[in-house]
């Protein structure tokens, strides 16, 4: 990373708007390798010093990557005015650029990654890819082998093409819950999938994406860093 403006770092990490922590460094608040700094333009190596905000520790961190379990009723976008956001879920994040890769309907709940690397968001995310996507679902009427047949062939959900090559698994006898997984991204794409062979989804949760798999001891809101092995696999395979 090498240097970085003292006022850039800081509200880098959340520490304020630029004007803010222009102000408190101002008014002498920051400690630099335990000496006060009053200039916002003051460079700092950002590996090796270290900085202090009223006697807390500011690490700077370049990019970061949360597993989050999403609820059902919030919103994968970055702000909203009216409804709760997945970002709104992650409580100490300290970078201000995460966003969600990809979305989940409001009303599907599971795997969401939040990070700041728009590269990897990109190739999770590209139609090239053809990142695999698992999903449970819960259907409102059994599933007829023969939709199971078709939707694995491919569907028409009202595109220029079918749909993608699919799996399907049953979960029980009654054959009203399965495991899809799906290699492309379209909108709604699973619930239209299903509509097409004249059933409805009636709950619907991301299990995976790619190399990266739902924690299962997330609840719903809860959320987590990515261990180092996770990050690596997802970059590797993406």
């Amino acid at each position: 990373m090498g240097k970085m403006r003292l006022d850039k770092y800081l509200a880098d990490m959340g520490q304020g708007t630029r004007t803010e922590v222009k102000k408190a460094i101002k008014k002498g608040k920051i400690l630099v390798n335990q000496e006060i700094i009053k200039s916002p333009e003051y460079k700092i190596d950002v590996q090796a010093d270290i900085v202090l905000i009223e006697g807390k520790r500011i690490v700077y961190e370049d990019m970061v990557y949360y597993m989050l379990n999403k609820p059902q009723g919030v919103i994968s976008a970055t702000e909203d005015r009216r409804a709760k956001t997945v970002l709104d879920l992650i409580e100490d994040k300290k970078r201000k650029d995460l966003f969600p890769v990809g979305r989940l309907d409001k009303d599907t709940e599971g795997l969401l990654l939040i990070t700041n690397d728009g590269e990897l968001a990109h190739q999770l995310l590209t139609p090239k890819k053809h990142v695999d996507k698992k999903y449970f679902v819960r259907l409102k009427t059994p599933l007829s082998e023969e939709s199971r047949n078709h939707l694995e062939e491919g569907v028409d959900i009202g595109e220029d093409k079918l749909t993608m090559p699919s799996q399907v698994f049953f979960l029980n006898e009654e054959k009203n819950e399965v495991e899809i997984i799906i290699c492309e991204g379209k909108f709604h794409q699973v619930k239209r999938m299903f509509q097409a062979v004249g059933n409805e989804v009636i709950f619907l949760k991301r299990l995976s994406m790619g190399s990266l798999v739902l924690d299962k001891t997330l609840q719903p809101g809860e959320y987590r860093l990515l261990t180092s092995e996770e990050i690596e696999r997802l970059k590797k395979n993406a």
